[in-house]
């Protein structure tokens, strides 16, 4: 559903099971936040989401692995380990047994990969194939991170790149190159399990995953629910190698433009930054990586101990006082540099 239209049946729902009567829902349909949160102690959570959608890839087992990924980023966008799923299917009663199998194949492989495991599921008929998880995860306290903890002075950071909405529309267009699907899959495939585990030993508190809503609506409710602004730097967000030239042939998935209708009244951009990288910026992503809003003084050794692991990491903006979003037109670096006693000074913590 659209932003807008997902606001609209929600809000009878939000009157219907109000926070106070549950006391121990600690995230819930009051928050925009990737995941339900209930407290089972005093410092353990159960972290609940549930994720499925039609095919975005050609190939089923990539298509079942792709979909599981999505469904547990919401665990990790959460700071939760994953311990349990339960497949959703939806398939044509036509569609032959074998290709089915390798979706539920490619799906269980991904969760087991999570360290989780598949309990079971339901199935149902429907003329267009769908997929994806029931997810269940377990988070202690300190480890529990929400869109509503980002504080001015702090540092976002990006773990993977985005461009999937367009990549995945020109492959149904048949118009993407080969390179740059296994360049997609490959991202989307990824799980936000390094990227998480990072965010946890530097204390991370806020944090979501960038998908249907694009970057910058995630960032919106980010920033809305921590009352600040954030500010981004278009030159060092990170995009997938054919993004642009997709966008420059219209292959925006409808979403995107749903994106944009909603959330564009709260986004300022630089005037020098032309239509097809605002609409990049609104591009609904699948399985995509997880946004951070890291203590500032923390980012050298946070950048440091992400390249000794391998974790994929680029910091493309700031949280300042304020509203909405504003994304400018000169690199997270160069403002670095010209601040550079205020990066390089301060102890690390």
């Amino acid at each position: 559903m659209s932003p807008a239209a997902l606001a609209h049946v929600l809000r009878p729902l939000r009157e219907l099971f109000m926070p106070a009567e549950y006391p121990d829902l600690l995230v819930g349909l009051g928050s925009p936040d990737d995941a339900a949160v209930w407290r089972l102690s005093d410092n353990l959570n159960l972290v609940v989401t549930t994720d499925f959608f039609t095919p975005v890839v050609d190939d089923p087992y990539d298509y079942g692995s792709i979909s599981a990924a999505n469904a547990l980023s919401d665990l990790y966008a959460m700071g939760a380990t994953p311990i349990l799923a339960l497949n959703i299917v939806a398939m044509p009663p036509d569609l032959p047994d074998d290709i089915v199998g390798e979706i539920l194949r490619g799906g269980a492989e991904k969760v087991k990969e999570a360290g989780a495991v598949i309990a079971g599921g339901h199935t149902i008929q429907d003329p267009e194939p769908k997929y994806g998880l029931v997810a269940l995860g377990t988070c202690v306290l300190d480890r529990l991170m929400t869109k509503s903890e980002a504080k001015p002075g702090d540092v976002l950071i990006l773990t993977k790149p985005l461009g999937t909405g367009v990549t995945t529309t020109a492959l149904k267009h048949k118009k993407a190159d080969s390179d740059d699907i296994v360049q997609v899959v490959t991202w989307m495939k990824k799980l936000n399990a390094s990227a998480a585990n990072l965010a946890a030993e530097f204390g991370v508190q806020a944090a979501t995953d960038v998908t249907g809503f694009s970057l910058l609506g995630h960032g919106v409710e980010m920033a809305e629910a921590s009352s600040v602004a954030f500010r981004l730097h278009l030159p060092s967000i990170p995009f997938l190698s054919g993004a642009r030239r997709y966008a420059e042939g219209g292959n925006f998935p409808g979403g995107t433009a749903d994106n944009r209708m909603y959330f564009s009244d709260r986004v300022r951009f630089k005037q020098s930054i032309d239509e097809y990288d605002q609409m990049l910026l609104f591009d609904a992503q699948t399985s995509g990586g997880l946004l951070l809003a890291l203590e500032r003084q923390k980012v050298n050794a946070f950048l440091g101990r992400a390249d000794e692991e391998g974790v994929d990491v680029w910091p493309i903006g700031e949280v300042v006082e304020g509203e909405g979003i504003e994304v400018l037109d000169k690199s997270f670096d160069e403002q670095r540099h010209r601040d550079a006693t205020l990066w390089f000074s301060m102890p690390e913590s």
